[in-house]
């Protein structure tokens, strides 16, 4: 009887396997790039204005048709702020998680990366952790009631609020438009990761109103998480477009007959991050002073209660 070796066991086992589906690097391609621009909360004309690669061309590489090249693929990247790598990723797009978990590693030195293996993310984040109790950050798109709600809270806690988007036009004497016009995505985020900084240095305590796209920077996303007490306001697309329409900004839906589609897009590329929150509170269907004691009690079953102990009961 013939004895078949444990290779050529192998070999003919493989043989058996179904092939897996030819992936069309293309096609990966135009995922990307659309769930890159949909966190950031760009347009397509916004990306084409900001990379320099035209409306039309830029809609051909989204749809998968794009034979793109080298240079081309740069200019995208270096728009949308990424890295070119992972713009050309094969396979699934990495989870939110490695990649919060890889800008978090890059900052520690080579000894501490040896010990990281052993221990939590937050052991190596030089906060101490009770800091961030004191601290609390809002994040959520626009509508969500950030900065009317983080206001009336931070009335309440007797604590300075503060709004990042209004930091970063102070500190670049240009408004947001602005800055996107003349120094792109990439310099947005440049300023945004500064002025978050600037508020944890001179800060102890706070409530802080985010920009809804802050969560699409891993970095500045991670910082924020393990600095201060998040919590996510939510609400339906439908009430997010009412109140952004009813404070008269159409950022970034103008002139956009499909702004709808476009913020239940962002929504739905966003969620993932936003769950990265301490705790979520749902503001829809919710009259102001009702979402306001909704997020007072949230709060109050969190380590966040010993802040909340001058509010009455």
């Amino acid at each position: 009887m013939a004895l078949t070796s444990p290779r050529n066991a192998g070999q003919r086992r493989s043989s058996t396997r179904p092939k897996a589906a030819a992936v069309n690097p293309l096609q990966l391609l135009a995922d990307r790039v659309r769930q890159a621009r949909a966190r950031r909360g760009m347009t397509r004309k916004q990306l084409a204005h900001d990379s320099g690669v035209s409306e039309r061309y830029l809609a051909q590489i989204e749809a998968g048709h794009g034979n793109i090249s080298v240079l081309v693929l740069r200019q995208l990247a270096k728009a949308l702020n990424l890295s070119v790598d992972v713009l050309l990723l094969e396979g699934p797009e990495p989870p939110v998680e490695l990649v919060h978990t890889v800008e978090f590693l890059r900052r520690l030195s080579l000894a501490d990366l040896k010990l990281a293996r052993q221990m939590l993310l937050h052991e190596f984040a030089g906060v101490d952790p009770a800091a961030r109790h004191g601290r609390i950050a809002l994040i959520g798109l626009r509508g969500a009631g950030k900065s009317t709600l983080g206001a009336a809270l931070a009335q309440r806690l007797e604590m300075p609020f503060l709004e990042l988007d209004r930091l970063i036009e102070h500190e670049s004497g240009l408004t947001l438009n602005l800055i996107f016009d003349f120094r792109g995505q990439a310099g947005f985020r440049e300023l945004e990761r500064h002025c978050l900084e600037d508020v944890l240095r001179r800060y102890p305590c706070f409530v802080l109103a985010t920009g809804g796209s802050l969560v699409s920077e891993p970095g500045t996303f991670e910082r924020l998480l393990s600095s201060c007490f998040t919590v996510w306001l939510r609400a339906s697309p439908e009430e997010h477009m009412q109140r952004v329409i009813a404070q008269g900004d159409m950022r970034p839906m103008a002139n956009n007959r499909d702004a709808m589609s476009d913020l239940k897009r962002i929504l739905a590329e966003r969620e993932v991050l936003y769950n990265k929150a301490d705790i979520q509170v749902e503001t829809a269907g919710h009259t102001f002073d009702e979402s306001l004691e909704l997020l007072i009690q949230a709060l109050r079953d969190t380590p966040v209660r010993d802040s909340l102990a001058a509010i009455s009961r």
